[in-house]
């Protein structure tokens, strides 16, 4: 029996679009405001875990020379920064699943004030760190309690709908961008501060005993000013499996009631409950993860070879620039992805698809690591003049080019979800394969990057090499995206 058109409009399934286009649908849905109150507080949230990761890109060479742990090796430098960075990353690996995991039984809200805590307490401790092996401690802690990544992409799925969905992505790599503005601008400007500014801080001596604690201290007061914001402000956006409440007010009796870990009664739809962790290993989440973990090892490798390359004396080859001159190019290059985001981002994927758009931007990354060795030759005949600062403005535009993939890959994974209720898995299996590409990337460039200078493999260009079959590598994960974002559960 033919279904009536009522019924036909309102199924939904595997094959229906996200982004209806004009060819889907006789008339195009108005576009629904984004929640801006919830949104903005999410942003914010956003921020800070760039910026905490970001702000040590600035000084990390010279905080490993000076703790002497290369004992004068230049070349090991750069094995050692890429130490640092990977194991934030390795340790966010082996939490961010559980995080995500646990914010479908308990809630977003509870996981983002834990991981804001987390970033925060432990930035303290790195500003208060003396020797390596304290510094890498406390960057395993701020991996290791930092969840928030993958349970912020639940939430913006969760507020938003098919109309606005693009617009909303395109805003979630801004904020990500001005903390990784904000990161490298402080982490250069206020870095050894006693020595810098002397008329200012050369009377403190506990900033001479610890000349990174400043940088490190600014994106631990804001990681903890955003907690008291999201904890008096921010609305839950799912309705928690548990209910934690009942949990913490049961904790001096000798047995916890068997309704306290019953289940809210929301729905007896299977669709409301969060799906096994097997159930993620199916084609749509793992290409849309594929996709994600491609564009995040490409990014991260250039983020951390960048600065290396740029402390890196020009007969070495790099650029031989100092900390602060690192610091502003690392600030401009995050002002340049926050500007490109939400000006281009919507019009592009309107004119050439998701797909190819996520295509277009990671092909971008070739051309900008080839201005690396580009970079030196120049420095070496010419030293360095404006054509340098030319070809460095280049780079920095294909970088903001690049992060249009993050957001095309972000919209495959909240569409590629079993359900709604299994969102923060979703997000969180995705973080924890990204997590592990951000950990190998930087350790594996920096690695090639000193392996090139001590033996100049390719005339020193082998790194390069090595971060062009990476983008090879995210190029063949691409080509199986589906050409247009769809939902896989029904709505």
């Amino acid at each position: 029996m033919p279904m009536s058109p009522d019924h036909t409009s309102l199924q939904l399934n595997e094959e229906t679009p996200l982004l209806e286009s004009s060819g889907n649908v006789p008339a195009k849905k108005a576009q629904t405001p984004l929640p801006w109150r919830q949104f903005s507080m999410l942003l914010v949230s956003q921020i800070a875990e760039p910026m905490t990761s970001q702000v040590i890109s600035p000084f990390a060479p010279q905080l490993i020379r000076d703790i002497g742990i290369t004992h004068g090796d230049e070349a090991l430098v750069s094995f050692y920064v890429g130490l640092l960075h990977s194991l934030f990353f390795a340790t966010e690996a082996l939490t961010i699943f559980h995080w995500s995991r646990l914010s479908d039984y308990i809630g977003r809200k509870p996981v983002l004030l834990i991981g804001l805590f987390g970033l925060s307490f432990s930035m303290f401790c790195f500003g208060l760190s003396k020797t390596f092996w304290s510094f890498v401690i406390s960057r395993c802690l701020t991996g290791a309690l930092n969840g928030n990544i993958g349970v912020m992409k639940s939430v913006t799925a969760e507020i938003t709908d098919s109309t606005n969905m693009a617009r909303a992505w395109a805003f979630v790599p801004v904020a990500w961008s001005t903390g990784a503005t904000l990161g490298p601008f402080i982490g250069g400007g206020l870095a050894r501060p006693a020595d810098r500014f002397p008329n200012i801080f050369g009377g403190s001596e506990f900033l001479k005993k610890y000349p990174y604690f400043l940088p490190c201290a600014v994106p631990a007061t804001v990681s903890a000013l955003t907690w008291i914001v999201i904890f008096l402000y921010f609305k839950e956006t799912t309705t928690p499996q548990i209910n934690i409440n009942k949990l913490l007010s049961c904790r001096k009796r000798k047995t916890v009631p068997l309704a306290a870990l019953e289940p809210l009664p929301v729905s007896s739809s299977i669709r409301d409950k969060p799906v096994p962790i097997r159930a993620l290993f199916v084609r749509p989440v793992l290409i849309a993860t594929g996709s994600y973990a491609g564009i995040a090892l490409v990014d991260i490798t250039f983020r951390t070879v960048q600065p290396v390359f740029y402390a890196t004396p020009i007969s070495l080859g790099g650029l031989g620039l100092d900390t602060p001159t690192i610091g502003t190019i690392l600030a401009i290059q995050g002002t340049a992805i926050g500007v490109m985001q939400p000006l281009a981002f919507s019009r592009l994927h309107d004119i050439m698809g998701a797909k190819n758009l996520w295509l277009f931007a990671v092909m971008c990354a070739l051309p900008m690591i080839a201005l690396f060795p580009a970079l030196n030759t120049l420095a070496r005949f010419s030293g360095i003049v404006q054509n340098v600062w030319y070809l460095v403005a280049l780079q920095l535009v294909l970088m903001g080019c690049i992060n249009f993939a993050y957001a095309v890959s972000f919209m495959y994974i909240a569409a590629a979800s079993p359900n709604r209720a299994s969102m923060g898995a979703t997000n969180g299996f995705a973080q924890v394969v990204v997590s592990v590409m951000r950990a190998v990337g930087p350790a594996v460039a920096n690695s090639a990057f000193s392996i090139s200078i001590e033996r100049q493999y390719l005339g020193g260009n082998m790194v390069y090499c090595v971060m062009a079959g990476m983008v090879w590598v995210a190029m063949g994960a691409g080509i199986l995206l589906p050409r247009a974002v769809r939902n896989n559960y029904v709505a």
